[in-house]
């Protein structure tokens, strides 16, 4: 009898032990993030009949006139996008004429509140002026955390033009995963903002 309930045992230790190989187990990975191969920073000049300004931007890019905004055409025929195929990115650009004060006050509260709305999910969030020798003046609008457009800026001349920018890249949003794409086309932002004239 004692020696039926020991092989009883011995065959239930044999089934547990068994069933717990190593190589049975699954171990989850850590999530690691695809290579990215970033392109050479060359730049070339950003000049249309269409629009009251120029900037440098880079090579890699390309510009994407917006022909459509939603169903309507766009507020000025200088709106579009510098495309960043490589790095599904792009920057959503639009310029308003202005007339009166009335019209820039209403244009930078404007940016303002598109820039805050971005605060629910923000971990981070900077103003930075900018102030250049010709007149070019704006903000730049640094948001960190999981959100759509993690850098807006606006310039002007506060008095007769009102150009505004919007950072969007083409994937879910992960601050960890785009942190170097951002980087990258951060420096490229830089040159374009320090590079910007009025015609």
């Amino acid at each position: 009898m004692i020696s039926k309930k020991l092989s009883w045992i011995f065959l239930l230790f044999l089934i547990f032990s068994s069933s717990c190989e190593r190589e049975n187990l699954i171990i989850p990975k850590p999530r690691l993030y695809p290579k990215v191969n970033f392109p050479s920073k060359e730049y070339q000049d950003f000049q249309k009949d269409y629009c009251s300004f120029g900037f440098r931007f880079p090579n890699y890019a390309e510009i994407k006139k917006d022909d459509y905004f939603f169903e309507d055409k766009p507020y000025h025929p200088c709106w579009f996008d510098i495309e960043i195929p490589s790095l599904n990115g792009k920057l959503h650009c639009s310029y308003y004429p202005v007339g009166k004060r009335k019209d820039l006050d209403n244009l930078v509260n404007d940016a303002y509140k598109l820039a805050g709305k971005h605060n629910v999910k923000a971990e981070y969030y900077e103003e930075q002026v900018i102030r250049l020798p010709n007149k070019v003046n704006g903000v730049l609008f640094e948001i960190e955390g999981d959100v759509a457009t993690p850098l807006q800026f606006f310039l002007s001349d506060s008095t007769n033009h009102f150009f505004r920018a919007s950072l969007y890249f083409n994937d879910k949003v992960n601050s960890d995963s785009i942190a170097p794409i951002y980087d990258f086309v951060k420096a490229d932002i830089d040159t374009l903002i320090h590079s910007f004239y009025w015609k």
